[in-house]
Order: C-alpha cells, then sequence, then structure tokens
C-alpha cells in the first residue's frame, strides 16, 4: 500500500525535474539575450562617442547660428513694444477720427431713414391714386362687385 501510495501521490521526483529543466532553460536563454544586449549597448556607445559627438557639434553649428539671431530679432521687437510710450497727440487724432466717423455714421443712418420714409410715402400715394383710378374705371364701365 505504501509504494501504491507513493506512486500516485508522490510527485516530488516528476516536479523536481521538471523544475530543473525549466531552469537550465531560462537562464541558458536569459543569459544569451542579456549577453547580447550588452553588446549592442556597448556598440551604441562607442558610436556615439567616436561620431555622435562630432555629428551634434556640427548639427549644432550648422542651426543655432540662424536660430540666435532669429531670437535675437525677436527679443529687440519685443523689447521696442513694451518700452514704446503711447504718444498723445496720436491718441488724440486717433480719438478725433472715431468720433468723426461716429458722426457720418449717424448721419447715413438717419439719411437712409429719410429716405425710407420717402419711399413708403411715394408708395402710399401711389397706391392711393391707383386705388381712386380703379375705383373711377369701375364706376364708369358699370362693374360692381
Amino acid at each position: 500500500i505504501g509504494e501504491i501510495y507513493s506512486r500516485i501521490f508522490d510527485h516530488r521526483p516528476f516536479t523536481s525535474a521538471e523544475i530543473q529543466y525549466f531552469l537550465r532553460e531560462f537562464e541558458e536563454k536569459r543569459s544569451d539575450r542579456e549577453v547580447e544586449n550588452l553588446f549592442v549597448s556597448l556598440q551604441n556607445t562607442s558610436e556615439a562617442k567616436d561620431t555622435g559627438v562630432l555629428r551634434s557639434r556640427v548639427a549644432c553649428e550648422a542651426h543655432l547660428g540662424p536660430l540666435e539671431k532669429s531670437l535675437e530679432a525677436a527679443l529687440s521687437a519685443c523689447e521696442e513694444i513694451t518700452t514704446r510710450t503711447p504718444d498723445p497727440q496720436l491718441e488724440a487724432t486717433l480719438l478725433a477720427n472715431r468720433e468723426a466717423r461716429k458722426g457720418i455714421w449717424s448721419h447715413f443712418v438717419d439719411d437712409m431713414a429719410h429716405k425710407c420714409s420717402r419711399v413708403d410715402h411715394t408708395f402710399e400715394e401711389k397706391e392711393e391714386e391707383l386705388r381712386d383710378f380703379y375705383t373711377d374705371l369701375e364706376r364708369k364701365l358699370h362693374i360692381h362687385k
């Protein structure tokens, strides 16, 4: 009974063999991968040391000069705008121009209202004339509704 029990329920030999197999596979594959990663890192570092610094310096010299000039021009324009004091004569001229435009606009609106009222009045007169004409025509022709 002890032998049957140990064969059915005792899985230690099987599990220890599986654990050993898993550890061996994991360690071998992982160590190969880590070595490859180390070689790639070493290659990238040596390439950056040899040529990357020089390429970066050349790129900076080519692009930073015009950028610096553009930034200085923008800075001087900003300083000019911030230091500019408002001209009182210019302000007075602008205010006078605004008032003149308001007066012109008011005159335009009044003129349009006057023209609209004249058109309405002329329309009413013509309507009355036509009404009288047709009433007279009906009377002369003896047409009654």
